[in-house]
């Protein structure tokens, strides 16, 4: 429930931004909540300090710049834009006032530690589907330093500056999926991205409409059907459940760090695979996405054995 809500909801005018303010009823860091939407710390559609988050992102109604500020236990959104209304009207989605963490025990020494450490870790629901599936298909089966640096290309080539203020700061709103979506293959080239890949981004922005419209399913059910689309696995449907579902139980299955990272903190086991992940993650069944978010967000991390994945030319795709 929202604390004293109010909120104006038409477009601003003249400049000024519409603005819509909440009092917080629970802790909330906006860096711990927002992370996962920050691909890299070069990502020209998000800035994150502890008392302020800037975005932006296209919405239905078109580009909006939002501001996120927190004072006391008071939450300031503004935005600015053609879709600001839409922008404030998500707002506490975004910055997780619909997450139910009452479900989640920790049972571990370490997890309970963490649980009481970062009390405003929520997770949000962006109710952006293509915006969470685009980056997430940059990022399949290459290394993070590949993928941020197309996803940064990406928007300094396709996409467009944020509106308000957002300009001034170097935001820039991803590209419509209708223009990723009418693409030739060969226009992606210069992203890095092989055949396989680009045709998996181009399908998926032409089925826009439907892959929005899956924010009205329940997140395991919309997982399900990403994952029917040719080219979107286990991994890719996870990664975008978290971040546009909101989704507590998701799991990217897959990853080439997550399983070293849960068997060690969480069995003292340097290395895993996504069997033993699993089987570790299963006793918070429903809530394993909240332990993954703990575990990442805590700054320990497994022992490092042999050279990092080397990155690798396109022409060899």
């Amino acid at each position: 429930m929202l604390g004293a809500a109010h909120a104006r909801r038409a477009a601003p005018a003249a400049g000024d931004p519409a603005v819509r303010s909440w009092r917080l009823t629970r802790p909330l860091d906006l860096v711990l909540t927002l992370g996962p939407l920050r691909h890299g710390t070069g990502d020209p559609t998000i800035r994150l300090s502890p008392g302020a988050a800037w975005r932006a992102t296209r919405t239905p109604d078109g580009p909006a710049t939002e501001r996120a500020e927190l004072r006391d236990d008071v939450v300031r959104v503004a935005a600015w834009g053609p879709g600001a209304g839409w922008a404030l009207e998500a707002a506490p989605d975004l910055l997780g006032e619909a997450d139910d963490a009452s479900a989640f025990t920790p049972r571990r020494p370490l997890l309970a530690a963490l649980h009481r450490r970062m009390p405003g870790l929520r997770l949000g629901r962006s109710r952006a589907v293509v915006e969470a599936l685009v980056p997430a298909i940059l990022e399949q089966k290459v290394t993070g330093i590949e993928a941020r640096a197309a996803y940064r290309l990406l928007l300094r080539t396709r996409g467009e500056p944020a509106p308000g203020p957002g300009a001034a700061l170097g935001l820039r709103v991803p590209p419509s999926a209708a223009e990723l979506a009418g693409l030739p293959s060969y226009a992606l080239h210069p992203l890095g991205l092989e055949r396989r890949r680009a045709e998996t981004l181009r399908r998926s922005c032409a089925r826009a409409d439907r892959l929005e419209s899956l924010l009205a399913l329940a997140p395991a059910e919309a997982r399900g059907r990403l994952m029917a689309l040719p080219g979107i696995g286990p991994w890719t449907a996870a990664e975008v459940g978290l971040r546009a579902f909101g989704d507590a139980d998701a799991v990217s299955v897959g990853d080439a760090h997550l399983p070293d990272l849960v068997g060690w903190l969480l069995a003292g086991e340097p290395r895993g695979d996504d069997a033993r992940m699993l089987e570790l993650l299963a006793p918070w069944a429903g809530q394993r996405a909240r332990v993954i978010r703990l575990l990442e967000a805590c700054g320990l991390r497994e022992p490092r054995f042999g050279p990092r994945l080397a990155a690798r030319r396109i022409a060899r795709l």
